[in-house]
């Protein structure tokens, strides 16, 4: 009788690889209603992320420092509900690109599985947006809650062209690689460990997250218009300026983002990890084929 061997180490970086295909097949052949109601539910879950991060940051006393690095611990909650409830979240879905780069996943199902879970997680994050308005939960202390989410927005908005898309080739690299170390994780546990670290350093670092962003933003310009709103705003920013806070500076802002996003996480994770572990053993079958003949 065979012994079965029960092994609770962490998966080593080619058994990762061969997961990450696995799941990439696995993605690739959602069908509709499933990948569209799972992109739904990630673009929740970052927006409660998000949420959760304006109120545990919006009247800190710390320092700069200390006040972002408990602001990203609190919206490394997103991506914990994403990987361990299981959702579709475009920037983690960049590591589909290795399923593509091993032939296993087309480039049309890679594109369709991107463009379903992009317009999924938009609509995930406005509905919290909507939801979270309605709470009346932007009026604490004074509207300082509701000012605070609308500096952010500016904040963003204000940015250019080359900091929005270096901050998100930066951000959506620790992304992936917090879902790249889940694929090394045998337990919850070891999973929410590997999500911590990555996320709180792009929170705290300031880098920019495209689906982060349709929380963001869109609250932004929605308390905007605000008239205690704005007051709040002025008392806490004297002089700042809200003429980009509307749809124009949203899409500008998510463009470049979404460009960084990509670049970031389906390039300098995704291809790179492939190159490393995949390429040479690839490039070894070939040699010793072309030996043959």
């Amino acid at each position: 009788m065979n012994a079965y061997k029960i092994n609770f180490d962490d998966y080593q970086p080619f058994d990762m690889e061969k997961r990450v295909e696995t799941a990439s097949v696995t993605k690739a052949n959602l069908n509709f209603i499933s990948l569209f109601m799972l992109a739904v539910l990630a673009g929740s879950f970052i927006a409660i992320g998000a949420e959760f991060y304006t109120v545990v940051t919006f009247d800190s006393q710390l320092s700069y420092g200390l006040t972002k690095l408990i602001g990203g611990l609190a919206f490394s909650l997103g991506l914990i509900l994403v990987i361990v409830a299981g959702a579709e979240l475009f920037t983690g879905n960049n590591l589909i690109m290795m399923g593509f780069a091993s032939r296993i996943v087309t480039y049309k199902q890679m594109l369709k599985n991107w463009s379903v879970s992009y317009i999924g997680n938009f609509i995930g994050s406005i509905s919290l947006v909507v939801l979270m308005y309605f709470t009346n939960l932007w009026k604490v202390k004074d509207y300082q809650l509701g000012a605070s989410l609308v500096i952010t927005a500016i904040n963003k908005i204000n940015l250019t062209f080359p900091e929005a898309f270096c901050r998100g080739i930066l951000c959506n690299a620790l992304v992936c690689l917090a879902v790249w170390l889940c694929f090394s994780a045998r337990s919850v546990v070891s999973k929410i460990l590997a999500i911590i670290f990555p996320i709180t350093a792009f929170v705290a670092s300031g880098f920019e997250h495209c689906i982060a962003n349709m929380y963001f933003i869109p609250f932004g310009i929605l308390l905007g218009r605000d008239q205690e709103v704005v007051r709040k705003v002025m008392e806490m920013e004297p002089g700042i300026n809200l003429e980009r806070l509307n749809i124009t500076g949203f899409l500008v802002n998510i463009f470049s983002v979404t460009l960084g996003n990509i670049i970031g996480g389906a390039l300098m994770v995704a291809v790179v990890y492939w190159l490393i572990i995949v390429f040479p053993i690839k490039f070894k079958k070939g040699k010793k084929r072309k030996s043959k003949v």
